[in-house]
């Protein structure tokens, strides 16, 4: 038995909450799959102050699960499952879920976002969110006047260093090569930029710090040369992460139209895909800004283009 519904949307970030709240308002038969990370990525994000309406910043679970509130108002309904596999060769579209539940739909929203790609060093998981990142845009602004350290040697990682030198008193970009990957140009600017310095053949060994249950607190990197195997004990506020993000598009490979990255591409300025009644938005297609006011903006995109859509080809 399967179940059917007129729209279905998979993934509950930002973008997938805002198209829900969008969806019921438009009164809609609406379900959203919340997916193995309900909320998305800043379920894992402490503060969040970047967000307009929030003046005093918000937590980034609560944001979420206010999110959550405002779109079952509306009509939405969460679903707690991930999605598993799709067939999207004929209408109504089909799903399976993780708990071998099949459902239908007239139309779909993805917006199942990214994952930073991480390094899984000693102490990564402990202090994620309590001063390791992988958005300095996000997170730099909490960072002022403190030592922090970047990981990586591509456009991203220097595009990061740079932009955290307006907060943090020096920026110390780490990478495993003396080579970097980053455009010649990126370089030269952090190269004469006197809050930029440099550790190369080196990698992140350990993160230390002090354990306070909940509210851990990064204070140290353990840092070892590759050459030499020597490994020292620095002091650091913060570390980015920047060696990129994999967007969260595997089951949907072969089926909807993809850059060489794996995200997303839709039409123009739209949030249509290849494949007539998906709709992508969020992250999964946006490797540019990554904000969650962004996301949510595509994500009102997406149920405005769906419920058009729809009207359009009962």
């Amino acid at each position: 038995m399967s179940e059917h519904h007129t729209l279905i949307i998979i993934g509950s970030g930002p973008a997938g909450l805002t198209a829900g709240i969008y969806a019921g308002r438009a009164n809609l038969d609406v379900i959203v799959f919340e997916g193995s990370q309900p909320g998305g990525q800043l379920t894992i994000t402490t503060e969040v102050e970047n967000y307009p309406g929030f003046p005093d910043g918000m937590m980034g679970p609560e944001m979420m699960e206010i999110f959550r509130k405002q779109a079952n108002k509306f009509g939405a309904k969460s679903i707690f499952e991930t999605i598993k596999k799709v067939d999207f060769s004929a209408r109504p579209f089909r799903l399976w879920s993780d708990r071998d539940k099949h459902y239908t739909a007239d139309a779909v929203i993805i917006s199942t976002g990214a994952t930073a790609r991480r390094l899984h060093a000693k102490g990564e998981d402990k202090f994620w969110g309590y001063g390791i990142s992988a958005c300095a845009t996000c997170d730099g602004f909490f960072y002022k006047n403190q030592k922090v350290f970047v990981i990586g040697g591509g456009d991203t990682a220097f595009e990061e260093a740079n932009y955290l030198t307006h907060f943090a008193s020096s920026v110390t970009i780490v990478h495993r090569r003396q080579e970097f990957r980053a455009s010649k140009i990126m370089i030269e600017r952090a190269k004469q930029n006197p809050k930029i310095d440099f550790l190369l053949d080196s990698v992140i060994e350990e993160y230390t710090g002090e354990e306070q249950g909940m509210a851990n607190r990064l204070t140290g990197v353990n840092v070892k040369n590759v050459k030499t195997g020597e490994i020292t004990s620095l002091p650091a506020d913060g570390v980015f992460i920047a060696i990129g993000h994999n967007p969260n598009t595997e089951i949907f490979k072969g089926i909807i139209d993809m850059d060489e990255n794996g995200y997303i591409i839709t039409k123009n300025k739209s949030t249509y895909t290849n494949i007539p009644g998906v709709f992508a938005c969020g992250d999964v297609q946006d490797h540019v800004y990554r904000q969650a006011v962004t996301a949510a903006g595509t994500g009102c995109a997406s149920a405005i283009d769906a419920e058009r859509w729809l009207g359009e080809n009962k």
